[in-house]
């Protein structure tokens, strides 16, 4: 007897925790076989078992190598899911720009926020980590980006995200962007304070976000 989708999402979500990457396949190979919503299925079964890694991981209770395995696990989720995605191949894709802002080198969080920007219809150029502000603005104007999307896990680096809106703003192109920042020590109050556009708490959030600041 087939599960329900709700506890099929919760068993996903257990299996990238417990990091069995063949028990993610079966899953997710089974949301595919009941004709569930792949984008669903990741942003309810795949994620919240990365966040509970990430999670596990701030309270040390995981190290880099378990979070790596449950990214491990959730990539192959991914992998399955994906190609089933629905698209609407009609609209012409924004184009964002993400990365982990100079001084920063932590990108799991980052790399969650990038797949399910590109599952939700944008066209997403990933800078990396460890950029510098001016590079973030560069790379928006030679891709002729719209949006974007700032990363950090460390309180030392917070500024260095507001240096990327004075430098906007410094060159008189502040409204040719949004700016969406996130990441552990990240809030709505900071991001207000330093004149981002949005703040998301996790990656389905930040998609959301990012369609939500389009349609205004």
């Amino acid at each position: 007897m087939a599960v329900s989708k709700e506890e099929l999402y919760q068993k996903m979500s257990d299996a990238i925790v417990d990091m069995d990457e063949d028990l993610v396949a079966e899953l997710s190979n089974e949301a595919v076989a009941q004709g569930l919503d792949a984008f669903e299925a990741i942003d309810k079964g795949l994620t919240p078992g990365m966040e509970r890694a990430g999670q596990l991981f701030e309270e040390e209770e995981y190290f880099v190598p378990e979070l790596l395995m449950c990214a491990d696990a959730m990539n192959v989720g991914i992998d399955i899911l994906k190609p089933h995605i629905k698209s609407d191949d009609t609209k012409v894709k924004r184009k964002a720009i993400i990365g982990v802002i100079e001084g920063d080198t932590h990108d799991i969080g980052k790399n969650l926020v990038k797949l399910m920007l590109e599952t939700g219809g944008f066209d997403v150029i990933d800078v990396g980590r460890d950029i510098p502000a001016a590079e973030f603005v560069e790379k928006a104007k030679s891709e002729g980006a719209e949006l974007i999307c700032i990363s950090t896990l460390m309180t030392t680096t917070m500024d260095a995200m507001a240096d990327v809106i004075t430098i906007l703003e410094e060159q008189g192109i502040r409204d040719k962007f949004k700016v969406v920042v996130g990441g552990g020590p990240i809030s709505q109050g900071f991001a207000t304070k330093i004149g981002a556009d949005g703040y998301s708490r996790n990656a389905a959030e930040a998609v959301r976000l990012a369609h939500k600041l389009f349609e205004e």
